[in-house]
C-alpha cells in the first residue's frame, strides 16, 4: 500500500474536513451492538474519535506511524500500525468496520477477505468519502482548473475512485442505501490553503518540480476572498454501506 500521508501528518489533523454527526447517527442506527469498531486507514483519527462516544472499544489502524502519532487520543481508542489487508485482530470481533477516504488505496480482494474474517454476524461495513470542495461560483472554477490542469497528472491512479464517488469499486456485500449528506464548514482562506497542501498530488508536484503550485492558486483566490472573511465550505458525501454477515 502506498503511503502518501506520513509527511506533514500534523496538517491532516488540522486541515482535513470533519464528517458530520448525522452520518454517524445513521450508521449507529443500523447496529444492534456497539462493542467493537474498526476504523481502518484511521489517519488522524477523526473518525475513531467520533466512534469513541458510541462504542465500548475503537481500534484504529494505519500504515503510517506518523499519522497515528498525531491522531485523536481517547481512553477507549486503541491504535496500531497495520495494513488493511492483514491484521492481528481475532475472528468474529467487530460490529462495525469503517473506512473513510482510504479504501481506494487498498487491495480490494484482500481487504474484503479481512473484513469478512473479523466481522461478527450482522455487522456493518461503511466505506465513506467526500467529493470536490465547493466554495462559490467564483472560486470553484479556479480550484477545478488547479485540480485538473495544474496537478491533474500528479494524482495517483487510485484517485479515480474518489472522482467516481466509489460507485465503481467492487462491493461484495448486501448494500444498504445511505442518505444524501454533506460536510458543511466555515473557513478562512488560510484553512483552504492548508487543506489544499494536504493533497497527495500537490506533494508529488512539489517533489518533482521544486516549488508549490498552491502559492499561485492562493493569489488567484485572494482576489475574491478577503483576509478575514469567513466562507461556507461544502463537501458532498458519498458512501457504500453493507451488511457483512
Amino acid at each position: 500500500m502506498k503511503d502518501n500521508f506520513s509527511s506533514s501528518s500534523d496538517k491532516y489533523a488540522r486541515y482535513r474536513p470533519v464528517y458530520p454527526k448525522e452520518l454517524f447517527d445513521y450508521i449507529n442506527s443500523l447496529l444492534s451492538s456497539h462493542q467493537n469498531a474498526w476504523d481502518c486507514g484511521t489517519g488522524n483519527g477523526q473518525v475513531a474519535g467520533e466512534l469513541a462516544s458510541s462504542f465500548e472499544n475503537v481500534y484504529g489502524t494505519d500504515i503510517s506511524q506518523s499519522q497515528i502519532d498525531n491522531a485523536v487520543k481517547k481512553n477507549n481508542i486503541h491504535y496500531s500500525v497495520q495494513p488493511a489487508e492483514k491484521t492481528d485482530f481475532q475472528d468474529d470481533f467487530f460490529n462495525l468496520i469503517i473506512v473513510a477516504q482510504a479504501v481506494h488505496w487498498f487491495d480490494f480482494d484482500k481487504f474484503y477477505a479481512e473484513v469478512k474474517r473479523t466481522s461478527r454476524k450482522d455487522s456493518i461495513l461503511a466505506v465513506i468519502g467526500y467529493g470536490r470542495i465547493e466554495v462559490s461560483k467564483e472560486i470553484d472554477p479556479l480550484v477545478e482548473d488547479f485540480y485538473t490542469n495544474v496537478i491533474g497528472k500528479y494524482w495517483d491512479t487510485e484517485r479515480k475512485y474518489i472522482d467516481e464517488n466509489y460507485q465503481t469499486i467492487p462491493f461484495p456485500f448486501e448494500e444498504i442505501k445511505a442518505p444524501s449528506l454533506a460536510i458543511q464548514l466555515y473557513w478562512k482562506i488560510e484553512h483552504l490553503v492548508g487543506y489544499l497542501n494536504t493533497w497527495s498530488a500537490v506533494k508529488h508536484f512539489v517533489k518533482q518540480n521544486g516549488f508549490n503550485p498552491v502559492d499561485t492558486l492562493e493569489q488567484e483566490v485572494r482576489q475574491c476572498w478577503n483576509e478575514n472573511e469567513i466562507k461556507e465550505i461544502r463537501f458532498p458525501l458519498f458512501s457504500r454501506i453493507g451488511k457483512v454477515k
